[in-house]
């Protein structure tokens, strides 16, 4: 199902403006994202992908003019009083919120068969394994990758990937979790509502 779209606008870095981009039938001329391009006669939605510190800084700006915000960042997901919405599981939540966020890629699959499970039967504990392809890492980890099935050093990861698989996604924490599995740890439990569910989880990063 298409969403009619009028006018579409790419923003990005003063590095990138100016720079044309195909969308459909369309060529798009990249916009610098600054605060005196929000225009809440303009837009009725924008959509973040740019990374937590770009959200913080401008997501507000667009929720506060009447523009609806759906970050697809880390930087709002476990904030009390912005909905974690995965639309088959929790669409509810999203009404009546200007800023709503967008869960980590893994956590997103894995709701949807845990949403019915406690409907039907409960959940007394979630324990997660996944393993996700370099392109998840970005274009340095698709470069570690042809990097080593050369034969050459890593310079991404902390160890060679190609023909590997390293048990470590993001950075560790203090309690020997990477930042990746609190992500999906933290995040089921606020879309399930279930806040003291036990849940463990281990994110392997594999070429």
């Amino acid at each position: 199902m298409w969403l009619p779209l009028g006018e579409v606008v790419l923003f990005s870095s003063h590095a990138s403006k100016g720079k044309k981009l195909p969308f459909g039938e369309r060529i798009l001329v990249v916009e610098e994202l600054t605060e005196e391009a929000i225009d809440e006669k303009r837009f009725q939605y924008a959509l973040f992908s740019a990374g937590g510190d770009i959200s913080k800084a401008f997501a507000p700006l667009f929720r506060d003019r009447g523009i609806q915000v759906i970050d697809n960042s880390s930087a709002f997901r476990m904030e009390k009083d912005v909905p974690l919405v995965v639309p088959e599981v929790n669409p509810k939540e999203a009404m009546g919120h200007l800023l709503i966020a967008n869960p980590n890629c893994s956590t997103i699959q894995s709701v949807l068969p845990l949403k019915v499970v406690k409907d039907l039967f409960g959940l007394k504990r979630v324990s997660y394994t996944t393993y996700q392809a370099v392109s998840g890492s970005g274009q340095k980890g698709v470069e570690d990758l042809n990097r080593t099935l050369k034969g050459e050093a890593p310079s991404f990861y902390p160890r060679s990937i190609a023909g590997n698989c390293i048990p470590q996604i993001d950075v560790f924490l203090a309690d020997g979790y990477t930042k990746e599995e609190v992500k999906m740890i933290e995040e089921t439990r606020k879309i399930l509502e279930l806040p003291k569910l036990p849940v463990t989880a281990t994110c392997v990063r594999v070429p």
